[in-house]
């Protein structure tokens, strides 16, 4: 599928062109134009194949992130009966990344994901404790499958190669292979460390596979902005 980042590093802009026939996946919310050609319908991201309580399921899930200020979980699918173009933005100043899949899975971070095309199954996936105690949120996208992933981050995304063990700040985790473990631990240096290190949490991934990372985090942000707030 033809694509185009525009207006990197900091105003990404993805286009994407489609021909006769094909179809986009696209998080809800994020287009930013379209030709007139392309028909837009909204769809719960429950994952391909998956039944009726499978559905309800991420239904569930989808209208009690929605209460909590957080992804829906609903994805526009963009289908092109005689071809046309799309734009899409992330939400956040940042880049945006192609990341092709042959037939891997990957775990991507809440707000990470913004399109997929090709023989991709995404879904919610499950992220138990770890995921909140990383403040990752409860909730994975889980990305596998053959074709074309676009993702988003705060800042430039970096890609780091794990052969072994590798240490990451939770709050620059965008993604990783799924064929790796993690565990999540303080920074070092006991409970005062972790009160007063600005790290929180770690992400440490064992195996060997890939993990993504954004040079910002939008919690420091959130944290540099709190005190200038007015009461």
């Amino acid at each position: 599928m033809q694509h185009r980042t525009k207006h990197e590093p900091s105003s990404s802009l993805l286009e994407v062109n489609l021909d006769p026939g094909e179809a986009l996946l696209a998080e809800a919310g994020a287009m930013v134009a379209r030709s007139p050609s392309l028909r837009t319908v909204v769809r719960l991201n429950a994952g391909r194949g998956a039944g009726f309580f499978g559905r309800l399921k991420a239904f569930v899930v989808a209208m009690l992130r929605k209460l909590a200020g957080g992804e829906t979980f609903f994805v526009n699918h963009i289908e092109a009966p005689q071809g046309g173009w799309v734009w899409l933005a992330p939400p956040l100043s940042g880049r945006v990344k192609h990341v092709p899949l042959q037939g891997e899975t990957m775990l991507f971070s809440t707000g990470s994901y913004l399109a997929s095309a090709g023989d991709i199954d995404v879904k919610v996936r499950w992220g138990g404790l770890r995921a909140v105690l990383a403040r990752e949120g409860v909730f994975f996208v889980e990305a596998s499958g053959v074709g074309d992933l676009w993702i988003t981050s705060y800042g430039a995304i970096e890609e780091l190669a794990c052969d072994g063990s590798l240490i990451v700040d939770s709050g620059h985790l965008v993604g990783f292979d799924a064929s790796l473990a993690l565990k999540i631990r303080s920074p070092g240096g006991g409970l005062m460390g972790l009160m007063v290190s600005g790290e929180g949490v770690v992400c440490e991934f064992t195996g060997r596979g890939r993990v993504l990372i954004q040079s910002r985090s939008a919690g420091a942000l959130v944290g540099w902005l709190a005190p200038l707030l007015p009461p």
